[in-house]
């Protein structure tokens, strides 16, 4: 079995465990060849950090992609996650087309709590909701299943399963693409989770893992690139969502108590993700898996399993 290769279209910050210094390793300790394509360098993130310097690297992504294609390289996955522009990201929309047939996981990051980030303006999202279309596997949060649907934040629900097996479903597209809609774990506060709408099998599935308590920078990239890591190994995606789920957990009990702005300390904990990449079944691929083989490893230090 070949390892499989994704490229990944994010910034890349020094400082800060965010985007691409957690994409990067995560991938890798999953046993995936991660091809980063940097769309900017930041020497630090920008959540509790001020004077960063910055240097935009858009012109870079049309050449990197036309080098690629004329090495003869090819992709088990295309992940992107936060943009600069609308122009990076109708030059990643070209990218996906250009290395089709892959797998397309797009976390369309444009904010949280109800609020776009700020260097996010209309047309940016409107070119992040044209973006998400060509994906064939989403992972927003609730404000930004909101932006995608054109709904009030506060009308998007997801206090309920009906709730939220209704958004997970709209945001399909009459069932074109995979959801997964983190941030719903109805009825259950002492834990985070997500809703999974899989096109394969057209099931809706509900995810979990312990809330750890507090606000930690990067586990939005640390969950979608242990998904990504996972379909393009072979998982199912609601078996990748909890994987997913679960990893992320362990890391934000770790790092509780430990400086916010430094994200999340998931660094010693990747040999528990590589163990649980490796002893999954290759047998079966993404848009092929309709059934789940879990293996569980504890952690006698959180309390929590692995699977």
């Amino acid at each position: 079995m070949s390892t499989p290769r994704v490229a990944a279209i994010h910034d890349l910050s020094g400082f800060g465990r965010c985007s691409l210094t957690i994409v990067i390793p995560t991938l890798s300790a999953m046993g995936v060849q991660c091809c980063p394509l940097p769309t900017a360098y930041l020497s630090t993130h920008t959540g509790g950090f001020t004077g960063n310097t910055f240097l935009d690297l858009t012109g870079q992504i049309a050449p990197t992609a036309a080098h690629w294609r004329d090495c003869g390289v090819a992709f088990d996955a295309v992940y992107t996650g936060f943009m600069g522009s609308r122009e990076q990201m109708s030059l990643t929309a070209d990218f996906i087309e250009s290395f089709r047939p892959c797998l397309a996981v797009t976390d369309p990051v444009m904010g949280d709590h109800g609020r776009t980030y700020r260097t996010y303006t209309p047309p940016m999202c409107r070119a992040m909701v044209r973006l998400a279309e060509q994906a064939d596997v989403i992972t927003p949060n609730r404000t930004e299943a909101a932006i995608l649907l054109g709904e009030d934040y506060e009308a998007l629900r997801l206090d309920t399963e009906a709730d939220c097996r209704r958004w997970a479903e709209a945001l399909s597209l009459e069932g074109r693409r995979s959801v997964v809609l983190t941030g719903a774990a109805p009825g259950q506060r002492d834990r985070a989770g997500a809703v999974c709408f899989d096109r394969t099998s057209g099931r809706t599935d509900f995810v979990s893992a312990p809330l750890a308590p507090g606000q930690f920078h990067g586990t939005g990239d640390l969950f979608a690139s242990v998904l990504t890591g996972a379909l393009v190994r072979g998982y199912a995606l609601a078996e990748a969502a909890q994987l997913a789920a679960d990893f992320t957990s362990l890391c934000a009990l770790r790092t509780e108590g430990l400086p916010v702005r430094e994200g999340l300390d998931f660094e010693p904990l990747l040999w528990r993700l590589g163990q649980a990449a490796e002893g999954h079944s290759p047998q079966r691929r993404y848009n092929q898996a309709e059934q789940h083989q879990r293996h569980q490893y504890a952690d006698n230090d959180a309390g929590n399993q692995l699977h």
